[in-house]
């Protein structure tokens, strides 16, 4: 049962910030911000979210300032979803390179 609400918190949770980085990202040029997974804690008070940014070159830049902005981000999120949840999870964000992975690999067998 625990799991369900988790991954139901964790859906919307990736949907508003998803959202919220497109609404964000659209005022610098050339730079694209998905959430590619969002992880929910057993007590909903931690939210891990994987972030997938392109161009990656300018990946830890943008965590960067996605981390220093983390509370406005915290605070739109709590905006959004106020009705739906009772208590705003603490954000975390990580970059997901599992594309960058998954290229390398095709690249090394690619040379063979």
């Amino acid at each position: 049962m625990q799991e369900t609400r988790q991954n139901r918190i964790a859906r919307l949770l990736q949907k508003e910030l998803s959202l919220i980085f497109q609404s964000q990202t659209r005022m610098m040029h050339g730079v694209m911000v998905s959430v590619t997974r969002c992880r929910v804690s057993p007590d909903l008070s931690i939210c891990t979210a994987y972030l997938s940014i392109f161009p990656s070159e300018k990946g830890t830049d943008m965590i960067k300032n996605i981390n220093a902005n983390e509370r406005t981000i915290r605070y739109e999120l709590g905006t959004r979803v106020r009705n739906q949840l009772r208590i705003i999870p603490e954000l975390r964000f990580f970059i997901d390179d599992s594309l960058d992975y998954i290229e390398r690999i095709d690249e090394l067998l690619g040379k063979k």
